[in-house]
């Protein structure tokens, strides 16, 4: 197996909501208005927002309806994109869980909550690097 992700995939209640909060967030998908799963392409990989229950049937899992232990991050290039980018998400109607803030390891960041409960970190980390396309590159 080679070491990357391609697809996370989302579980969401109300796939209309999901798909019209991820939009006011400037995102954009190809998906028709009637299609049961949205695909955003993002960078080299695909985020999908489904149906919570589809997906937790799919994945073989019971939902027991609580956190599941992953946070998604967004990196961005200044602390500066870090307070926009979470400005954004508190217009879309996000919980704001973390003010942005300097963090214990140099780097800024701040952390906003979807309509579904997906946290979602969105930081600066000056020791990696992101490339024009949005990639980020670990140091070697």
């Amino acid at each position: 197996m080679e070491q990357r992700i391609s697809l996370v995939t989302l579980g969401v209640a109300d796939l209309g909501r999901a798909r019209a909060f991820y939009e006011a967030l400037g995102w954009s998908s190809a998906a028709r208005p009637g299609d049961d799963v949205v695909f955003f392409q993002t960078g080299g990989m695909v985020v999908g927002l489904w149906s919570r229950a589809e997906l937790a049937r799919d994945s073989g899992v019971e939902d027991t309806g609580g956190w599941g232990g992953v946070t998604l991050a967004h990196n961005v290039s200044s602390p500066a994109d870090v307070d926009a980018v979470i400005e954004e998400a508190r217009s879309a109607g996000a919980t704001i869980a973390r003010e942005p803030a300097a963090t214990f390891w140099g780097g800024y960041s701040g952390l906003f909550i979807d309509l579904d409960g997906h946290p979602w970190e969105v930081a600066h980390n000056p020791g990696w690097s992101l490339d024009a396309d949005g990639a980020i590159r670990l140091p070697e």
